[in-house]
């Protein structure tokens, strides 16, 4: 059994169009209503537009790739009980529309951050960069937040001391620009002031209190997707260790665990994202796959390159440091004792060849994803044909 391909698409105004997906090979597209304000419920008659959009492109959408958590909800302050019934009637509502899958993440203010969306690589190729002496320069000399200094060693703000001076001003101007992206789907950046408005209130919330609120919202909102046949799948956090001061709490095999432990359900699960989680070396990819087997509803299949001083960038799909062979063969004996064929997409490829004059989202040219598209499939059948020869 195949897992199910699919790709990110971030809807009509996406430069990668739905001709573009089928031409890879997918069988489906994962997409959201990024046009819907966070808290708000998601209409009915939304979800089968876009539903009918891509069936007539001659593809299938099962996964909501996000159906966002509000800050509200992650704090527990302002109109956060209004906005879990509002989650609560968009999962009913994806749920009388087909749909499967719901992805989200507990991330506080911002989603994934790196420092460079256009680096190059040695063959012309861009990726996406995490350099750690310019993101802490950036958060002491540019964002200047109050008490960062606290949260770094003095050898790390040395080394961050000497970077920051050694920057051009349109270097400063990138790192500070890309730093302060939006969220995925948006073409709105934070300003620096929104920022700090939003970091100061997570005041008082630590690590041990955002893991509570996320377990409130799910056991709230998990019996719901139980009666609706719809799983919930957490993506991990983007860099897998705490940013800005804020808390992280999906970002190690701990992390996981203890969200699983809280509310036991199949409908409580994982969006295993093998990027996200294997930017950290002390996390052993495949046996967390093992361990966590029954509750991954979501793949995303993506390699990072790391180093020891906490850099990282986005390698080619069979380049980094995860054994994209053995994650698959993990994959591939999951599906077959669960009978089931996970939805999978390729995830932050390389902008390159005739994307490399366009502007798209970060990480989210098309060639460069179906150049991983077709990496993947190619390992995915040899681990098939490998277990066929072993079984016959």
């Amino acid at each position: 059994m195949l897992m199910h391909q699919t790709m990110r698409w971030y809807g009509p105004k996406d430069v990668v169009r739905l001709s573009d997906i089928r031409q890879a090979g997918c069988e489906g597209v994962v997409t959201a209503l990024h046009q819907i304000p966070v808290g708000d419920v998601w209409p009915v008659e939304e979800i089968q537009l876009r539903k009918k959009m891509i069936e007539d492109a001659g593809m299938n959408w099962t996964v909501i790739e996000s159906l966002p958590v509000s800050d509200d909800i992650k704090r527990q302050t302002g109109n956060w009980q209004q906005h879990i019934e509002n989650y609560k009637t968009s999962i009913r509502n994806l749920a009388s529309c087909g749909l499967k899958v719901i992805t989200y993440n507990f991330m506080p203010v911002l989603d994934w951050i790196r420092t460079d969306v256009s680096y190059e690589m040695p063959d012309g190729s861009k990726a996406l960069y995490f350099n750690r002496s310019q993101f802490v320069a950036f958060d002491l000399f540019l964002l200047k937040r109050p008490g960062a200094d606290l949260d770094y060693g003095p050898d790390e703000i040395k080394k961050a001391t000497a970077t920051f001076a050694s920057m051009t001003e349109a270097e400063k101007e990138k790192v500070f620009r890309n730093c302060l992206l939006g969220l995925p789907g948006s073409d709105d950046a934070f300003t620096p002031e929104q920022v700090l408005s939003e970091l100061k209130k997570y005041e008082g919330i630590d690590e041990q209190k955002l893991k509570q609120h996320l377990f409130y919202f799910l056991e709230q909102v998990i019996p719901v997707a139980e009666e609706t046949g719809m799983v919930m799948a957490i993506h991990p956090d983007d860099p897998p260790y705490a940013v800005l001061g804020l808390p992280r709490i999906m970002s190690t095999e701990q992390d996981a665990a203890d969200m699983l432990a809280a509310v036991q359900s199949k409908a409580n699960g994982l969006c295993f994202c093998t990027g996200s989680f294997g930017a950290r070396k002390d996390n052993d990819l495949p046996k967390m796959i093992r361990r966590f087997a029954d509750n991954i509803h979501f793949l995303h299949l993506r390699n990072t390159k790391r180093d020891e001083e906490g850099n990282f960038y986005e390698a080619a799909h069979l380049s980094g440091d995860a054994d994209m062979y053995t994650l698959i063969s993990e994959i591939a004996a999951i599906q077959q004792k669960r009978n089931i064929s996970i939805p999978m997409r390729p995830d932050h490829g390389h902008q390159m060849l005739d994307d490399l004059d366009k502007t798209t989202y970060p990480g989210y040219s098309a060639i460069g994803r179906l150049k991983g598209l077709a990496e993947l499939r190619g390992v995915e059948y040899a681990v098939q044909q490998s277990n066929t020869a072993v079984t016959s």
